[in-house]
C-alpha cells in the first residue's frame, strides 16, 4: 500500500483522483459517496450507523460495533499504519458535525505520529500535518494559508515563500499566530524542527 485514501462519513464534498496504486477504504457512509462518485472501494469500514444500505458483492468489510473507542476514520487510519502504506488521504472528512470533523483532524496526527505522510482534502479546505519536517505547497489563488501548532509546543517553525515569513520561532498551540498568511511566492515552505503542526489552505473566494 502507497497511499491510502479514506473517505469518510462527514458533509460530501470533492474526492482526490483516484490512482490506480491507491488503496481506497470508504467508512459508513463514505460508502455511499464512493458509489455516488463511481469509485469502487478495496474495503469497507463500519459501525452502519450512518449507512444501512448494501455493500457490492466482492468488496471486503470489516464491521465494527457502534460502542468502541475508535470511530470508522480512526480504524481506517489503523489499518493504513497497520498495512504499510505511507501516506493517507481523508476526505468527506469536514462539515457537518464540529466534534468528527476535530476526531478526524486527530486521526491524521496520529497517522504523522506513526511515520506516515497525512492530510484532509476538501474542494475549499485542504489540511496537512507535519511533524519534525517540512512541507512545500504550490500557491493556490483565492487561498489562504495558516499554520497552527497541534503539538503544545512547536520549536524551529519556520515559513518561507509568505507575506508573513516566520524563522526559527516557536509556536504554541494556545496562541494563533499563524493564522491568514498569503503566498508572496509560487511556493511556500514550511518547517518545524520539533513539534507537529496543521497546515490549512482555506478558500476565501467563493
Amino acid at each position: 500500500m502507497k497511499r491510502c485514501v479514506i473517505i469518510s462519513g462527514g458533509e460530501f464534498d470533492a474526492l482526490p483522483e483516484i490512482q490506480n496504486e491507491d488503496f481506497v477504504i470508504a467508512c459508513d457512509r463514505g460508502y455511499a459517496y464512493a458509489v455516488k462518485e463511481n469509485v469502487r472501494p478495496d474495503l469497507v469500514i463500519a459501525d452502519f450507523d450512518s449507512f444501512d444500505g448494501a455493500v457490492d458483492e466482492g468488496i471486503p468489510v470489516k464491521k465494527y460495533p457502534c460502542e468502541k473507542d475508535d470511530t470508522d476514520t480512526m480504524a481506517a487510519v489503523k489499518y493504513a499504519v497497520e498495512n504499510g502504506a505511507s501516506e493517507v488521504v481523508l476526505c468527506c472528512a469536514l462539515g457537518g458535525r464540529a466534534d468528527h470533523a476535530y476526531a478526524n483532524i486527530q486521526s491524521c496526527v496520529y497517522a504523522a505520529e506513526h511515520g506516515l505522510k497525512a492530510g484532509i482534502y476538501g474542494r475549499d479546505e485542504e489540511m496537512r500535518i507535519i511533524k519534525d519536517g517540512e512541507i512545500v505547497l504550490k500557491k493556490k489563488p483565492g487561498f489562504s494559508l495558516s499554520v497552527f501548532s497541534i503539538s503544545d509546543r512547536s520549536e524551529g517553525v519556520s515559513i518561507t515563500g509568505t507575506k508573513y515569513p516566520l524563522k526559527d520561532a516557536v509556536v504554541t498551540n494556545s496562541f494563533p499566530i499563524g493564522v491568514s498568511n498569503e503566498w508572496e511566492d509560487e511556493e511556500a515552505r514550511i518547517s518545524v524542527k520539533k513539534g507537529i503542526l496543521l497546515v490549512i489552505c482555506s478558500r476565501y473566494e467563493r
